[in-house]
């Protein structure tokens, strides 16, 4: 069996300006993917492509094997997509809506929907023209998750939320991936792609730049260190990358295994030193921003 949701050199192009460049990603069952980037770095339009709302101008994308755009009704039976920027039927209530759009996929409203609305404390019988826009994006974030679809994608779906939801909302996405769905989603806070992601994806300017695991990313160190005078020759070290070298301080990421560069380190005239879990910053700064 395939990957449930595949790209190759996926691209859209509105004359000279190519918002998405030649993009190619795969994603599993189980498996929860982020796209980091700020505004303008292709996230959402990589989204509308797999949606099936824009048109490709050249490659393609496929979600269960349905071409996203050839084929958009059959790919997005398998895909429940909650939208950056939300239209709701303001003349329903949050049931009123949740059920309407429970009939369009076939189904019945789900017997644990009530509890999850609790979770997120959400009143279903208020007018939707009568919530505040974090309340309208807890509406929607339930008709994303109660249909249990093999895939959801979100487009920055912690968008108004309360710190306490935004918790509430990375637990529901790791009980999708213990499902086996796979889940997509954009965002700006890295703090909780690191929470929940099994990989990320950093675009720039439209281009997919760095892919790295999460698990991989957890076992590296961002070391700062501080010598009284300056240092010996940096050890020949596989996965050791000087991030900065300003007179006496040294600030490094390091993927491997800490006792060879601990025993260098122990040789050296130490001032200061500051072992820190390595994170996504210091990789998004390589193509975002400065460094650490």
């Amino acid at each position: 069996m395939g990957p449930l949701l595949r790209t190759e050199n996926l691209t859209k192009s509105y004359g000279s300006f190519c918002a998405l460049d030649n993009l190619t990603l795969s994603l599993e069952p189980g498996e929860v993917f982020g796209l980091l980037g700020p505004n303008g770095s292709g996230k959402t339009t990589a989204l509308r492509l797999l949606m099936g709302f824009l048109r490709p101008t050249s490659g393609g994308a496929w979600i269960k094997e349905h071409d996203c755009w050839h084929d958009g009704v059959r790919a997005r039976q398998h895909v429940a997509y909650l939208p950056g920027e939300l239209r709701l039927y303001e003349n329903m209530s949050g049931r009123q809506l949740i059920a309407f759009l429970c009939d369009v996929r076939g189904q019945t409203l789900a017997e644990n929907l009530d509890d999850l609305a609790g979770r997120f404390d959400i009143d279903l019988e208020l007018p939707i023209a009568q919530m505040s826009s974090g309340m309208k994006r807890k509406v929607a974030l339930l008709q994303v998750l109660i249909p249990h679809t093999p895939l959801v994608i979100m487009d920055e779906p912690t968008n108004t939320l309360d710190p306490n939801m935004r918790d509430e909302l990375l637990q529901q996405v790791r009980q999708a991936r213990r499902r086996g769905q796979a889940v997509l989603f954009s965002s700006h806070v890295l703090t909780e792609v690191e929470q929940v992601c099994d990989r990320v994806g950093i675009l720039q300017r439209g281009k997919l730049v760095h892919v790295q695991t999460m698990s991989s990313l957890r076992e590296g160190r961002l070391v700062r260190a501080h010598f009284n005078h300056p240092a010996d020759r940096l050890p020949p070290l596989p996965g050791l990358r000087v991030l900065s070298h300003v007179d006496n301080e040294l600030t490094m990421e390091y993927l491997g295994d800490l006792p060879p560069l601990l025993h260098w380190l122990a040789d050296q005239p130490l001032r200061e030193l500051r072992l820190e879990p390595l994170g996504l910053t210091s990789i998004y700064h390589r193509y975002h921003g400065v460094q650490p």
